[in-house]
């Protein structure tokens, strides 16, 4: 039986971004090899000490040259070939013996990692596993606290050892890179940065993550100082440190600073928010809206709420646009669906005044009431339908129903919204009466309370027997057209096709 063989990632610097189970395979090791220059110090095993045991086996695996000149008949190349087959053939005799042999790589053993030489050598003749670490190039965005890529761009990772033309022609046509192996190649590296016309957002990251870290703009590096573990970023030109995307749209839902969101509910059950409602009011900064419908928001301390009546919209769509005037992400709160007799009308208008210029408004649509109700007894809205509010605090009541008349002879199903209230309890009976001037008593009618609520309760009747003292303002009723049935199981629909 042979040993195993294993090169394991140990991040990019930091030792809490070696992985759980890179720290475990260095400790059940037998063999853990590492590589040196001739100076015989390890980055690679100062990051596994804290997870070496007693009784390992080390194998210190020196480099033959790095930058130096060499008088190998091979030259620099035949050097390092030299090297990585007698590295590999110590490796091979712990492993036909029966040790497993941990091989340390920083970073990631196959990103630029010296391990993947000996696992050329070596894979094929032994059980292999390969144990993936942090980058350097995740590491230096992480501390620079820039991302690297959005969306569809593109991220380039380059040599440093390019010639400076090359290296500018691909920085000239990505959208990020990184740029590696740097130390003596800085100068060329620099020039190629200058030359694509990039140097300007171009940053400099020197061993990341560790506690000698440093970061600085590209353009301001002394090349003197430059070591072998540093990189340039060229990051995303998207974003910069602590800016939105400019120009680019919000995803669905989502909330940006200094925007108002307008936002529908549903009805009722929190299964009937859509989960682009949901993201808007889970990102804002505060909620604003009439207070029963900011209660069936769960509380988060994160966020400011802001209750109001249900007669102030034009205050609370002013406030609304305050707030996000100072840079606040705002939601406002509608029940159903914002533009059906909701705020999203409201804010528009108050956004429109001078003040207020300036500001964004998205709306975001909500299931609405005529909808679920509808939903709860089968398609009564099936065909051409009208939607009317009977409130008159906005529009005289003559106003309503004389669209009532008209609706009701084109034969219209009809949804009616506020139905009645405390304050206009007459109101429903007058439609009643409008409407029974041009339809038969037989109509089907609707009226569902509660919808998607703890209280819920649905009544099919007709427009002859509803009695307008079983509605309130939680009901909302649909009035059939002459072509709405009622099936034998009690569901109610409207053809799709109409008679000639």
């Amino acid at each position: 039986m042979t040993g195993r063989l294993y090169g394991v990632g140990l991040g990019p610097g930091d030792p809490e971004l070696v992985t759980v189970k890179a720290a475990r395979l260095i400790g059940a090791a037998d063999v853990v090899a590492f590589h040196a220059a001739r100076h015989g110090r390890s980055v690679a095993r100062a990051l596994a000490e804290p997870y070496l045991r007693a009784g390992q086996v080390e194998e210190l695996l020196v480099y033959p040259v790095t930058t130096e000149t060499t008088d190998h008949p091979g030259g620099y190349q035949g050097a390092i070939d030299e090297f990585y087959e007698a590295a590999a053939a110590r490796l091979a005799a712990h492993l036909d013996a029966g040790r497993d042999v941990v091989v340390l790589a920083e970073g990631d053993p196959f990103f630029y990692g010296s391990y993947m030489h000996m696992h050329k050598r070596l894979a094929h003749r032994y059980p292999t596993e390969v144990v993936p670490g942090v980058t350097s190039v995740s590491g230096a965005a992480a501390v620079v606290g820039r991302p690297l890529v959005e969306r569809d761009e593109v991220l380039t990772v380059l040599p440093g050892t390019l010639p400076a033309d090359e290296l500018a022609e691909w920085l000239a046509t990505t959208d990020s890179a990184a740029v590696m192996k740097l130390g003596r190649t800085f100068p060329q590296v620099r020039e190629a940065f200058e030359a694509a016309g990039v140097l300007d957002r171009a940053l400099y990251v020197e061993r990341a993550t560790t506690d000698r870290q440093r970061t600085l703009p590209l353009a301001d590096v002394d090349p003197e100082t430059v070591p072998y573990f540093s990189l340039a970023l060229l990051p995303s030109p998207l974003t910069g440190p602590g800016q939105p995307d400019e120009g680019a749209p919000v995803a669905a839902g989502g909330c940006a600073p200094g925007e108002v969101v307008v936002v529908g509910l549903g009805p009722g059950s929190r299964g009937w928010t859509t989960p682009e409602a949901a993201d808007a009011v889970a990102c804002a900064d505060d909620l604003v809206g009439y207070g029963p419908y900011l209660d069936r928001v769960p509380a988060n301390p994160r966020q400011t709420r802001h209750p109001s009546d249900n007669r102030v919209e034009a205050e609370r769509a002013a406030h609304a646009l305050e707030l996000a005037r100072s840079g606040r992400r705002v939601a406002v709160v509608s029940s159903g669906d914002p533009g059906v007799f909701a705020m999203a009308a409201a804010v528009l208008e108050v956004a429109a005044r001078p003040e207020h210029a300036g500001v964004p408004v998205r709306v975001l649509p909500g299931l609405t009431a005529a909808q679920a109700v509808a939903a709860r007894v089968g398609a009564p809205l099936g065909h051409d339908f009208a939607v009317i509010s009977l409130s008159d605090v906005l529009k005289p009541l003559d106003v309503v129903l004389d669209r009532l008349r008209h609706a009701a002879s084109a034969d219209l199903a009809i949804a009616l919204y506020n139905p009645r209230s405390k304050a206009r309890p007459h109101q429903l009976g007058e439609a009643l009466t409008a409407l029974l001037e041009v339809r038969k008593p037989d109509t089907v009618v609707v009226v569902g309370r509660d919808v998607g609520g703890p209280q819920e309760r649905v009544t099919v009747t007709t427009l002859g027997e509803l009695d307008p003292e079983t509605v309130d303002m939680r009901c909302l009723v649909l009035v059939g057209s002459s072509q709405t049935r009622v099936t034998p199981s009690g569901q109610v629909y409207t053809p799709r096709r109409y008679p000639a």
